[in-house]
């Protein structure tokens, strides 16, 4: 019989030794897992089913990852708290689910308390995220163009890749750019290069995300 304020949580990771565990660390509190999920898309038709008060994402998942979930979350207007797990974030990841409006972040090689405490402060209303990321994101956010991740990038190579992200071929970005076609194609060799990608659809998806002016 569970307790008059149990909260539900929804668990999205794609180890289920994880969501186990979790299960384990909520068993004595309050909070009561009500579904566990392992994908992103998977999360978002269990959230429609099973209406958590809170759902915990781990930000690294096969399909649309933790952030991409948060993401569609508030798209929807949906705004009941989330919490995320992660072993590490990077800045981007960090940046995008500030904006995005998380309201808890946990270190999966942190207690259970941590979770526990986390889970409370948002139930609540108040934000669980630790000082040194709050730090962090606000250091990003006053110098964003060393967060981008096209910041390796010089003037014409960010040009290239945004018109790319608009789904422009390479003889429309050469004529938009007075450069020839096979120009346009050493420059994305260039480009693939220093981010360590293969093709332009990798380039279109950091482009659309990228977060430097």
């Amino acid at each position: 019989m569970h307790r008059a304020d149990t909260v539900s949580v929804l668990v999205a990771d794609d180890h289920s030794y994880i969501r186990a565990g979790v299960e384990a660390v909520l068993r004595d509190s309050r909070f009561r897992m009500v579904a566990g999920t392992a994908s992103g898309e998977e999360t978002l038709d269990a959230i429609a089913t099973y209406d958590p008060a809170i759902v915990v994402l781990d930000i690294n998942m096969p399909g649309l990852n933790g952030v991409q979930t948060l993401e569609t979350l508030r798209r929807r207007a949906d705004r009941r708290p989330v919490v995320l797990l992660t072993a590490e974030i990077n800045d981007r990841q960090l940046l995008s689910v500030m904006r995005a409006g998380v309201e808890g972040i946990v270190a999966k090689d942190g207690a259970g308390d941590e979770l526990l405490d986390a889970l409370e402060k948002v139930t609540s209303g108040e934000r669980a995220i630790p000082p040194s990321l709050l730090q962090r994101a606000l250091d990003l956010s006053l110098n964003p163009e060393a967060a981008g991740p096209l910041d390796r990038l010089n003037p014409r190579e960010r040009r290239i890749a945004r018109l790319v992200a608009r789904g422009m071929r390479n003889r429309d970005i050469g004529a938009e750019l007075n450069i020839g076609e096979g120009t346009v194609k050493v420059y994305l060799h260039a480009i693939y290069q220093k981010l360590g990608i293969d093709n332009r659809t990798e380039l279109a998806l950091l482009a659309v995300s990228d977060t430097s002016n």
